[in-house]
């Protein structure tokens, strides 16, 4: 066993507008499609030929430019010529400027407001949960954990009725996503909330976004909602994959479990690593407003996640999982204005149900025989994660 070293490289390279590389290229031609057979199964050859020798490609079967080294990616994602594509029309400069504004305000309430409250009560889930695994001789984790906690937690932070969890874990899973898009029935179901936290705030994100002011005036309901929205789908099938590739990646290197055994404030490392080597997301897709060398105004671009946070230009070692590592990057959960609102929640969420799983699971481990492999192409986390509890 090649005995355990943390990394030291940590440059950062200034994020400004996005400018294509000299290498772009249109050709048809040349790299595999993201379609082709075996990409999904395990994309990072294709990666390592995207970053190497066509940085940004249209990839016609797939039906988008693909941008794949780390620091193109991450000046795409801050770029306000880039958007998260939409089926309607593109909001006028100074409506996306009120949103933005809308959003740090829940960015902040995240923060600072509710911090307090929504890590006990996150912490308290995540210990019930863990719990209930703790005289099985073998158990999933992803099944009986991960698509669980990240639900149970937004339903804290948002101060929701607990007897509600199932409900907004059916919405977490099939009902919204990341952008807090897809709300069947979330507007009828939060109306009297909202009325209530109005009248009577507490100390959750839903009462910190009712009674916040923007100019002097409330939020309309419409914007609360929206911003909900964007916190529970953060909260949903992203978060969860995200916690599913967490822990198996500790699993897999159990010298550094034992670390965070020893040492719980290194956590939030081994999280941000994770998210670098295994983003939940591996594909974010954004539309161009104008033209951008030769990406022309309203094609889709693709941001590979996946293959950014791998890039050995700006990582050294890339492949390795390293709890050390100085600064991995956070762009598993966007980058600038654009940056995800769930980001805290969900690391609050990864740090909370790790300790709980060792402090109520002293022994856990991989369970014997295969194991099983990350899956998809677009979203990509192990669908199963077998182990023994003790």
């Amino acid at each position: 066993m090649v005995p355990f070293a943390p990394s030291t490289r940590s440059p950062d390279e200034p994020c400004g507008p996005y400018t294509p590389p000299r290498e772009s290229s249109a050709r048809v031609g040349g790299p595999a499609s993201l379609l082709d057979p075996g990409t999904e199964r395990d994309p990072h050859p294709l990666y390592r030929t995207l970053r190497a020798n066509f940085p940004l490609v249209r990839d016609e079967p797939f039906g988008a430019w693909l941008i794949s080294r780390h620091a193109d990616v991450r000046a795409a994602l801050a770029d306000p010529r880039f958007v998260a594509p939409s089926p309607g029309p593109v909001p006028a400069h100074g409506e996306r400027r009120t949103h933005d504004a809308y959003r740090a305000i829940a960015s902040a309430a995240l923060r600072n407001q509710v911090s307090a409250a929504l890590r006990a009560g996150v912490e308290r889930t995540a210990h019930v949960l863990a719990s209930r695994l703790a005289f099985r001789q073998e158990a999933d984790l992803v099944a009986e954990f991960c698509r669980w906690l990240p639900a149970a937690a937004a339903v804290t932070a948002l101060g929701l009725p607990y007897e509600d969890t199932l409900r907004v874990h059916a919405w977490c899973r099939t009902g919204l996503d990341h952008l807090g898009g897809h709300r069947p029935g979330l507007d009828a179901y939060l109306r009297p909330h909202l009325a209530r936290r109005r009248a009577h705030p507490g100390d959750d994100l839903l009462s910190a976004l009712c009674t916040a002011r923007l100019d002097g005036r409330p939020l309309p309901d419409g914007t609360v909602t929206e911003l909900a929205g964007t916190v529970l789908g953060a909260a949903g099938e992203t978060t969860a994959r995200a916690l599913a590739s967490f822990l198996a990646n500790l699993l897999d290197h159990p010298g550094q479990l034992d670390l965070i055994r020893a040492r719980p404030g290194l956590a939030g490392a081994a999280w941000a690593e994770s998210l670098r080597r295994d983003p939940p997301l591996q594909i974010v897709s954004r539309r161009a407003l104008e033209p951008i060398g030769p990406i022309p105004e309203g094609a889709t671009v693709a941001c590979l996640l996946g293959a950014a946070g791998r890039d050995p230009a700006r990582f050294a070692d890339p492949d390795r999982y390293d709890i050390f590592r100085a600064e991995p990057g956070d762009l598993a959960y966007g980058s600038g204005p654009r940056h995800c609102l769930g980001a805290p929640l969900a690391r609050l969420t990864a740090e909370a149900g790790l300790l709980a799983l060792l402090t109520v699971l002293p022994g856990l481990r991989r369970a014997s025989g295969p194991r099983p492999r990350p899956e998809g192409l677009v979203s990509r986390s192990p669908r199963t994660l077998p182990v023994c509890p003790r």
